[in-house]
């Protein structure tokens, strides 16, 4: 089993994930460009990376890999991350996996298009995150742990 990365930057289950990653033993970074407080688990690693866009990013792309897991909304990074090996799932627990990637950064390409096409500037927040998000996250992060373990 390899490590656990996790992109810090808006991400709402930083706390699960260190609980589930200190139960398995398993080394834990977590990357962002800043504003966080750094744990004092001996097992996790605070990455503070230079600003700029997608530099947290570009850290976890070119460490993860086979064994490893990452946490992740960003989907161009969750195809960098799959294309590497590594398992991926979304801060509310779904997995981004080889079958479903395509979908997900043409759909990404889609609404960004509907957004700035979009002449009255009215854009929709996203559904904001429950408890249901938050014990499915820790219910796939156990699952794929289990998974990458196995090999």
């Amino acid at each position: 089993m390899g490590a656990f990365y996790t992109d810090a930057d808006a991400c709402p289950v930083k706390a699960e994930a260190e609980r589930v990653a200190t139960r398995h033993n398993l080394r834990m970074f977590v990357v962002s460009n800043g504003g966080l407080r750094p744990s004092a688990n001996p097992l996790v690693e605070t990455v503070i990376v230079d600003a700029g866009a997608d530099v947290a990013d570009m850290w976890i792309a070119e460490r993860c890999g086979p064994g490893d897991i990452v946490v992740t909304g960003d989907i161009p990074l969750a195809a960098k991350c799959i294309e590497a090996g590594a398992r991926v799932l979304r801060h509310n627990g779904e997995r981004f996996t080889q079958a479903n990637i395509g979908q997900q950064l043409a759909m990404r390409d889609l609404m960004a298009d509907l957004r700035a096409a979009n002449p009255l500037g009215m854009a929709g927040g996203g559904k904001g995150f429950t408890k249901a998000d938050r014990s499915r996250v820790l219910d796939s992060l156990e699952r794929e742990i289990r998974a990458a373990k196995a090999g």
